[in-house]
């Protein structure tokens, strides 16, 4: 059975990781490799976290939830980070549409779309790596 409440502290813990990973590419990253390579770097080391976070929400969560239960808990992270990412990005920070979707554009090198894929399969995954390693039960 899905957590909202878990899923919620979970998702609040990787938004404030979020937060200092983009403040970190833009103090240390970016001057030293420029705004492209710092973007993927960034995106790569984010993604990183999320899977950290998945293999520790799966670890505690996944033998009451399932395997449906680790899908629902990572669309719904997805879900919330793509809202916030763009109710707050627009309408807080003033940024327009067209910025805020610019990093979806793989075509552009923007790779921020592993993200999303990464908060969406990664606790389904980490269960399904738990559970192949013995470290989880095997969940419905």
């Amino acid at each position: 059975m899905f957590s909202p409440v878990t899923a919620t502290f979970f998702w609040c813990a990787l938004c404030a990781a979020a937060i200092t990973n983009g403040a970190a590419r833009e103090l240390w990253l970016v001057p030293r490799l420029g705004a492209a390579a710092a973007h993927v770097a960034s995106t790569l080391l984010l993604c990183g976290v999320v899977w950290l976070a998945a293999l520790l929400y799966a670890r505690r969560k996944g033998a009451t939830h399932g395997a449906r239960g680790m899908w629902a808990t990572g669309l719904y992270w997805t879900a919330l980070t793509v809202a916030f990412e763009f109710l707050f990005g627009h309408y807080v920070a003033g940024h327009p549409w067209q910025r805020l979707l610019a990093d979806y554009d793989l075509t552009a090198g923007r790779v921020w779309v592993l993200v999303p894929v990464a908060l969406a399969t990664g606790p389904r995954l980490a269960l399904w790596r738990l559970q192949r390693r013995g470290w989880a039960k095997r969940g419905g």
